[in-house]
């Protein structure tokens, strides 16, 4: 009889054990985090988009703000403009206030790099407030979303609101590179 068999079988059964000894060692070296509370979540996530295109606003060179791709798009800085803008369609509905008379603010009223990179700070900064403010049990209060005409909890419209942003991150960056330019989040960690 062959002893093959029995040796595959002997080194298969021994690095199966190393593999699982060494998960199980992994295992005990990292503590699993809690789970986030509801509005620590979406804190989180506006946060986030919020850090990416605050980089992004504040790396860009300013004499290439004006850059658009093709005429009928926006320029870089209309795109920062309008994705800070719509953030207050989130903020003043989970504060309890109108949304915004328009959904763009204005190039001309925002001049400078300066100028941008401070309201798209603020933008972030006056959502992440709402969120804070609402906390765990405002995720749930219900406000009707002015796009869709619909009931929403305030966590989905947060949602919303950061897909939205995350839709124009994804759009600065083909600005970047169509700038022969590496966006600060696909450049190497240090």
């Amino acid at each position: 009889m062959s002893k093959t068999p029995f040796l595959a079988a002997a080194i298969l059964a021994a690095a199966f054990l190393t593999f699982s000894a060494r998960a199980q060692d992994t295992k005990k070296e990292v503590a699993t985090k809690p789970v986030r509370s509801p509005s620590g979540a979406v804190l989180e996530s506006w946060n986030d988009i919020g850090r990416k295109l605050t980089a992004m606003a504040e790396d860009f060179p300013e004499d290439k703000y004006d850059f658009k791709p093709t005429p009928a798009q926006r320029s870089f800085a209309e795109q920062l403009l309008h994705a800070a803008g719509a953030n207050y369609f989130f903020t003043n509905l989970a504060l309890g206030e109108k949304p915004p008379a328009e959904e763009d603010p204005k190039r001309d009223k925002y001049k400078t790099k300066t100028e941008i990179v401070a309201f798209v700070k603020k933008s972030f900064a006056d959502g992440a407030a709402a969120i804070k403010a609402k906390g765990d049990k405002g995720m749930s209060d219900i406000v009707v979303d002015p796009f869709e005409h619909q009931k929403a909890r305030i966590s989905d419209l947060a949602y919303g609101f950061i897909e939205h942003s995350g839709e124009h991150y994804g759009q600065l960056v083909a600005y970047y590179r169509l700038s022969g330019l590496v966006p600060p989040e696909s450049r190497p960690k240090k």
